[in-house]
């Protein structure tokens, strides 16, 4: 069920600036909420919806977590949709905290209403986070060439660890920090996989704000009939 995540401004636990937070931040990464090994992957159908028009095709990701969509012929949306998919499952992938962040330091900055920040530093020098109790509530990373900051705000839990339920989104450029598009709003809907199975995603809405000549645009993904694969 969705849990808000609380916004104290100095909560009594906040660690104080200058100091090792792996610990603390080890314990929120930790929190997240993974596929375990044995995944066998999923199917199911998968809808789109924009601005009155929807479209109806057929999904599976399989156990090595690759997409697959049939039955969608518009080439663009049959891209957003296995996007989607595809950007759920690598998130469900379970790393060590050592295989994931074994070559980085992690400083203590200040906290705010959003949680407090975690300083990168080592192999991912200059990405940020920022931690309220075990959840990572904010993520500052460089990627490609580009920075993207995503704020949680809201959280689903799964009695295994934690899914982002409501959060935004925006790419900017790293030199100057100019906004690359729109900010994008997310509000995912997880259920579980039959009994006791794998939690996987029955409902993305992604609202985009407006940015230059390009209009604000919502877009509604829906996984129905969901099933293991046999």
């Amino acid at each position: 069920m969705p849990i808000s995540i609380g916004h104290p401004t100095a909560p009594s636990s906040a660690i104080a600036p200058g100091t090792d937070c792996t610990a603390a931040f080890r314990a929120a990464y930790e929190n997240r909420y993974t596929w375990d090994p044995g995944f066998g992957g999923y199917q199911g159908r998968a809808v789109w919806e924009q601005d009155g028009r929807r479209v109806e095709g057929q999904f599976q990701v399989g156990a090595d977590l690759k997409a697959t969509v049939e039955g969608i012929d518009d080439a663009e949306i049959h891209k957003a949709v296995a996007s989607q998919l595809w950007e759920v499952a690598i998130h469900r992938v379970r790393r060590s905290f050592e295989q994931t962040h074994g070559e980085n330091t992690f400083t203590a900055g200040d906290t705010d209403a959003v949680g407090t920040e975690v300083i990168v530093g080592g192999k991912n020098t200059g990405d940020r986070y920022r931690i309220h109790g075990n959840v990572v509530t904010m993520v500052h990373r460089h990627i490609h060439g580009t920075v993207v900051t995503i704020f949680t705000e809201s959280t689903t839990d799964t009695g295994a660890g934690y899914l982002s339920r409501s959060y935004t989104s925006q790419y900017a450029d790293p030199a100057t920090g100019a906004g690359k598009g729109g900010r994008s709003r997310f509000t995912d809907t997880f259920v579980p996989l039959g009994e006791g199975g794998p939690w996987v995603l029955s409902e993305r809405v992604v609202e985009i704000e407006a940015h230059g000549e390009t209009p604000a645009g919502r877009q509604v993904f829906r996984f129905e009939l969901l099933a293991p694969l046999v």
